[in-house]
């Protein structure tokens, strides 16, 4: 099917432009979001008669866009969620998540204009695509953590296999300190018994002698 784009179009081409694409592209894309026309002569008229109008009101959105990009251009955003220790999260964020924690920091977004190829299953920082304009995109980051403490530490640059070693260090130096204080305390008792460990072995060889 021909179609004119109404504006420009990833991939396909820029406003004005008549390309060739299949029938279900087009009907259950293209002209129900209002982004092509048929290429009827009827409709190449009428596209000539408002290409002015349209390439205002693409520049003007252009322009607000630009904006909200130059704002939004490298934000991260913090969603907490469940997960295993290595891991694997309960579930996954997609990008109506990301488009909601942006929107609930100020950024007014939809998860359509959030690019991501597939769902994340896993903690850690990731970065999505923001496409605001046809020809204005940004750069997020989503940072997936079980805590909000959990995000500071993954913020910072730790992965969370970098975490869970650090974690079970810290468990083994407590159970070493556990073990040397046990240690220390019995030595202490054996000590105090010493001295009348030896009395006895005195008094014993003084029956001896006698």
């Amino acid at each position: 099917m021909d179609v004119i784009l109404l504006e420009r179009v990833a991939k396909l081409g820029q406003m004005g432009d008549v390309v060739t694409v299949k029938q279900g592209f087009a009907r259950n894309f293209l002209l129900p979001q209002g982004k092509a026309l048929r290429a009827t002569e009827g409709n190449k008229t009428r596209f000539e008669a408002q290409k002015a109008q349209l390439e205002a009101q693409n520049l003007e959105t252009k322009k607000e866009a630009d904006a909200v990009a130059e704002k939004l251009d490298g934000q991260q955003f913090i969603v907490i969620r469940s997960a295993s220790d290595a891991g694997a999260l309960y579930g996954s964020v997609t990008t109506r998540d990301a488009a909601d924690v942006a929107t609930e920091a100020g950024f007014t977004i939809t998860k359509k204009q959030v690019a991501l190829d597939t769902p994340i299953k896993e903690l850690g920082v990731h970065e999505m695509t923001v496409n605001l304009h046809p020809e204005v995109s940004c750069t997020i980051q989503v940072n997936v953590a079980r805590s909000q403490e959990e995000a500071e530490l993954q913020a910072s640059g730790k992965s969370i296999q970098e975490l869970a070693a650090e974690a079970e260090a810290e468990a083994e130096f407590e159970i070493s300190e556990l073990f040397d204080d046990m240690g220390a305390a019995a030595a202490e008792e054996f000590g105090d018994e010493a001295p009348a460990e030896e009395a006895v072995e005195e008094a014993s060889e003084e029956e001896t002698k006698a």
